[in-house]
């Protein structure tokens, strides 16, 4: 009995024993737990949520922690979420002590540093999501020390190098996310051995080459996600075979190629296919109508040919987004797209389909979005205007005709936003347009649209924009109450009724428009009376353009209380009186062009005032007065326009502080006195006229410091001396005009002086140089000297009197000629079409007001361009070449063999020309919004950085044609921003191919003698004259260096060995921000790094294309590519 108590005895003991060792060493672990994330805790520098210093105290038990979750049997850490609590700092070793631990989730906090290898220690993790943190280096390989792991989630980390291959050990991996890093390499083949992985995103980073065939035999996988790389080759043709549970595949932004499989269609679960952004080609395979569960069908941007598969939507009965624009789909849109009931969104738009549009997507009832624009469709049905769940109808540049249905807006009341701009519609604007109740935009313009502008568009409460511009409305005989009307509309922002014959009074009323109004265009609208003093209550208004009307009387003084106006047109009218005071109060002005007016009186001194213009025309008027030193306060001018006034004295020496100045017209003046030295310091300066006043003294030689001239004119004043030689440097200057002068001595022959021809000497004292500028040669010395000097005294005298009288018998002719005003023969001559119609030089007279400087757009390499209005409303851009200098026959042909070939959206569109004996011209589609040069350098209209970003694809997409799309390689050769011009959409096109070359093959290098410009030029093309396809790279990538730092390459900064190029290169890794425009850097920090990390992706790729060797540039394939992933990765929603 005793030995039997004694053993229960012994036995409780033990019993009380153990359960206290385990207690005491379950109070230890959970300690050794505690203290690692109380050191984990005092590892964050920030901790702006507060809630870790407020509830992580040892005051509380570790498991009531926020964030912290205990196993209920060992009483141990087992899961840690302290996602988005916007933490920073490292990630402590010590927490690899958490042994229990199964789920760690950090996402979405400032976490920096190397993740430490002691997490290796956790044996029992089965999900990691370190995922939008700031982590650096490689992805470490010791997660496959892990057994249990079956997520990893390691999105946007800023991890680089490549996927370690030790990842594919981790055998039950079923989630593995690396999305939105620095990835670079082949994607790893072991990825195929993950046998039960069902999650792979690897988006959003750098990989190249194929994606393995080994992925597609993981017959688990329900997503793939592969989108924003430089994966390249074709999809596997039997990609479906083993993947029976993909949901969701997406590829898009990746240079993969080929066709779709045409077993597509066993991928019978697929919801999503994104195949967007590539270079896939063929026809889009019939089987996509098998895919019976899909939602969303992306392949948009691709190069698909052919007609649509009439089977699409046979099959396809959940579809809700179907996207294919941006191909080269032919034929007509198949009727069967009505079969789609469930469709909500369908983009064709960019595409080349023709015919109708087939009245049965009027029977899609759920669709929101249609987007047809900028394809060849030739009718609309009234369906399309009955669909009311319509929110979005866009279906303009295409070839529509017809009128618009008398109902249009009644079954609408969903619809926000209606584009039928840009086609061929006829007839009224309806009426029941009003019923439209939601409509904000309403875009109508360039069409044949006529009758009166309805009133009951201020029915409409929510309208934003009201776009009816190049139609042929009108307005009541009794006035425009139409625009009274629309004073009722208080959410305006923009009114664009410019190009109409509306032929009225503009109405007081105009006065109360609501200060939402930012914009308002009545330009070549035949508006004639005064202008209401009561235009100075629309406060906000930014741009103000009333040009070429009829209107009369003075400038209205409350146009002073326009504080925020950025732009004032008012061009072309018979407006009087003096240039008020008022304007000078405009804090925000960027551009005055009082232009072609009657207006008289002083320039006012206070001008100097509006720090901020950058545009001021004030020419043909009858300005009387000196121009004041004040005007050399405008530090950021960039044209300066007084042509043809009365306005007399010296040119003051402050005009040499217009620092950034590229245009400057005094011609035709009074002016008096000699050259200000100061004019040279204006390095900018691409123009200069000082033509026709009465300037004396010599040609300074600081004129040849304005390195960028291309056109210099100073005919018809009293100049003397000689020519400088050092105007020899000029290397850009391709017009030249010094005739009507006193000038003597040599006529320079080297740099720009080898192509110009007499007349730019023509009427001078006593010129000498070559006989083709038909002036005596120049005399050379020898060992007689006397008899030399006799014979040129009477060679000088006989000389003399020869050119006295040649010069009054062309003086006499051409004074006749101007008289008769001589029209050219329109005979036409050898020269290559560029479109099947010439247009005679009578019609291009009469479109430009006779080329008037008002018309006067710009003057360019070869020839200037004007603005051109037509007879039937038409605007266009008129490229008249100076056959004065003997490289513009050569520049017309060039652009003419070039141009005529080439179809692109992104290249300038030539619409016709003129060729005759003695005038060249291209007609070109005119672009409102000026070139990119205009924009980048304009404080009053910034552009922001996603405007940037789509402009410089829209260049990259041009070059990439010109390259790879055309049957010879073209190379532009003079890349800048003063070529890419901007349409009314800010959609760029490339321009100005005069000295373009065919090099007929992609690497095939060619020998020019003729120079592009300074600073955009590639090395080897400057040097060697050697050109190839890389020299466009070169200068794109130069060109977006100063796109997104808004600094030229011939800034004053770039001496002494310093290039734009060095410049960003050497601050790229460390001080980017300090290169970057100020204007894209939000104060916000999030806004901020979102937009520096963007702009490091642009800038590493212009470094990539300025490579000082051409071997080691990209190609523009690659260079578009890789601007189209940032866009998709910063702006997915543009």
């Amino acid at each position: 009995m005793m030995d039997r108590t004694n053993l229960l005895l012994f036995m409780s003991c033990s019993i009380i024993h153990l359960f206290i060792s385990c207690l005491a060493s379950n109070l230890l672990n959970i300690t050794t737990d505690q203290s690692a994330l109380t050191l984990f805790k005092s590892q964050f520098e920030h901790d702006h949520s507060n809630v870790l210093a407020r509830n992580w105290s040892s005051d509380t038990p570790i498991c009531s922690w926020i964030g912290v979750t205990c196993s209920f049997r060992h009483h141990r850490v087992a899961a840690i979420n302290v996602s988005n609590m916007e933490l920073s700092g490292i990630i402590p070793p010590e927490l690899g002590n958490l042994s229990f631990l199964v789920s760690l989730d950090m996402t979405g906090n400032k976490l920096y540093g190397n993740l430490p290898k002691e997490l290796s220690k956790l044996k029992r993790l089965k999900l990691i999501s370190f995922s939008f943190n700031r982590f650096s280096g490689k992805i470490p390989s010791f997660f496959e020390a892990m057994p249990n792991l079956q997520q990893l989630y390691l999105r946007n980390c800023s991890f680089t190098g490549s996927i370690p291959p030790s990842l594919s050990n981790i055998s039950k991996l079923e989630a593995l996310d690396l999305a939105y890093n620095s990835l670079e390499g082949m994607i790893p083949v072991q990825i195929g051995n993950l046998g039960r992985l069902k999650i792979l995103i690897l988006g959003g980073n750098k990989f190249s080459g194929a994606i393995p065939d080994s992925v597609f035999n993981v017959s688990t996988l329900e997503i793939l996600e592969f989108s924003y790389n430089s994966l390249s080759g074709n999809l596997p043709a039997n990609m479906c075979r083993n993947l029976p549970s993909l949901t969701y595949f997406s590829v898009f932004s990746n240079q993969l190629c080929g066709q779709i499989p045409s077993t597509i269609g066993e991928c019978s679960q697929l919801r999503t296919l994104k195949l967007q952004l590539n270079q896939f080609n063929g026809r889009i395979p019939k089987q996509i109508g098998n895919l019976s569960m899909l939602l969303y069908l992306y392949l948009g941007d691709n190069n698909f040919e052919g007609n649509l598969p009439m089977e699409i939507c046979l099959q396809l009965p959940a579809i809700q987004k179907l996207s294919l624009g941006q191909n080269q789909l032919t034929g007509s849109i198949p009727r069967k797209l009505g079969n789609c009931s469930s469709l909500v969104e369908l983009y064709l738009e960019e595409n080349m389909f023709t015919g109708g549009i087939p009245s049965e997507i009027g029977n899609l009832l759920n669709l929101e979005i249609l987007n047809l624009q900028i394809n060849n469709l030739t009718y609309i049905p009234t369906a399309i205007f009955n669909i009311s769940t319509l929110k979005h109808l866009s279906v303009y540049e295409n070839q529509i005709t017809g009128s618009l249905p008398s109902t249009m807006g009644k079954q609408l009341p969903s619809i926000r936003e209606i584009f039928l701009a840009e086609n061929y519609l006829n007839g009224p604007i309806p009426d029941f347009i009003s019923n439209a109740s939601s409509l904000t935009t309403l875009d109508l313009a360039v069409n044949k649209l006529s009758g009166r502008i309805p009133n009951s568009l201020a029915e409409l409460n929510f309208l934003a924009t009201l776009s009816l511009g190049a139609n042929d409305l009108t307005s009541e005989a009794s006035g425009m109450s139409f625009l009274t009307s629309l004073t009722n509309c208080r959410c305006l922002r923009n009114i664009w009724i410019d190009n109409n014959s509306l032929s009225g009074y503009l109405p007081d009323s105009i006065g109360n428009f609501s200060s939402s109004l930012e914009q308002l265009d009545l330009s070549n609208s035949r508006i004639k009376g005064r202008i209401p003093k009561e235009i100075g209550n629309i406060t906000n208004l930014a741009f103000l353009l009333m040009r070429n009307n009829e209107f009369t009387g003075f400038i209205p003084f409350t146009i002073e209380g326009l504080k925020n106006l950025q732009v004032l047109s008012l061009l072309g009218n018979k407006l009087s009186g003096p240039i008020p005071d008022g304007l000078c109060h405009l804090p925000n002005l960027g551009e005055l062009t009082l232009s072609k007016n009657k207006l008289y009186g002083p320039l006012p001194a206070c001008l100097g005032n509006i720090t901020s213009l950058r545009y001021l025309h004030l020419d043909s008027n009858e300005l009387k007065s000196s121009i004041s030193p004040t005007i050399g306060a405008l530090k950021d001018l960039l044209v300066f326009n007084l042509f043809s006034n009365f306005l007399s004295g010296p040119l003051p020496l402050e005009i040499g502080n217009l620092k950034v100045l590229t245009s400057m017209d005094l011609s035709m003046n009074e002016l008096s006195g000699s050259i200000p030295s100061t004019l040279g310091g204006l390095n900018n300066l691409i123009t200069l006229s000082l033509a026709q006043n009465r300037l004396h003294g010599p040609i300074l030689d600081s004129v040849s410091k304005m390195l960028g001239l291309e056109g210099l004119d100073l005919s018809r004043n009293n100049f003397t001396g000689s020519i400088p030689k050092s105007m020899e440097k000029l290397q850009h200057l391709h017009y030249l005009n010094l005739s009507l002068n006193k000038l003597t001595g040599e006529i320079p022959n080297g740099g720009p002086f080898a192509y110009f021809n007499y007349q730019s000497f023509i009427s001078n004292a006593a010129l000498c140089g070559p006989r083709r500028l038909q002036v005596p040669p120049c005399p050379s010395n020898h060992h007689h000297r006397s008899r030399q000097k006799a014979v040129l005294r009477a060679s000088l005298i006989s000389f003399v009197v020869v050119s006295t009288i040649v010069s009054l018998i062309i003086s006499f002719f051409l004074i006749k000629c101007q008289r008769k005003n001589r029209v050219p023969s329109d005979r036409m001559d050898s020269f290559p079409a560029v479109m099947p119609e010439r247009i005679r030089y009578h019609d291009l007279q009469r479109a430009t007001n006779g080329f008037s400087e008002a018309n006067l757009l710009g003057v360019g390499s070869f020839g200037s361009v004007y603005k051109g209005t037509f007879t039937d409303g038409t605007v266009a851009a008129i490229k008249v070449f100076n056959l004065h200098i003997e490289a513009a026959f050569r520049s017309f042909d060039t652009e003419c063999e070039i141009l005529r070939s080439l179809r692109h959206r992104n290249l300038a569109k030539v619409k016709s020309s003129c060729s005759n004996i003695d005038f060249r011209a291209l007609v070109l589609e005119y672009m409102p919004n000026g070139s990119l040069e205009n924009w980048l350098y304009s404080h009053d209209r910034p552009l922001n950085l996603s405007q940037r970003l789509s402009i410089m694809i829209d260049v990259a997409s041009a070059i990439e044609y010109l390259h790879h799309g055309y049957a010879a390689p073209v190379v532009h050769c003079d890349l800048k921003p003063t070529n890419v011009l901007l349409d009314d959409a800010m959609i760029a096109h490339v321009s100005d191919f005069g000295i373009a070359k065919l090099v007929y093959a992609e690497d095939n290098v060619v020998l020019t003698g003729t120079l592009a410009t300074f600073g955009y030029i590639a090395p080897e093309y400057g040097s060697e004259g050697l050109v190839s396809t890389k020299c466009d790279v070169y200068s794109f990538g130069i060109m977006l260096m100063e796109t997104f730092t808004r600094k030229r390459p011939t800034d004053d900064l770039f001496t002494a060995g310093l290039s734009l190029r060095c410049w960003i290169y050497d601050l790229y890794s460390h001080s980017l921000g300090h290169v970057i425009d100020a204007t894209l850097l939000n104060s916000e920090e999030e806004s901020f790094d979102k937009n520096v990390e963007c702009i490091s992706l642009i800038m590493k790729l212009a470094l990539d294309c300025s490579s000082e060797l051409p071997g080691e540039r990209i190609n523009m394939k690659e260079a578009r590519a890789t601007l189209q992933k940032i866009k998709k990765l910063f702006f997915p929603h543009l």
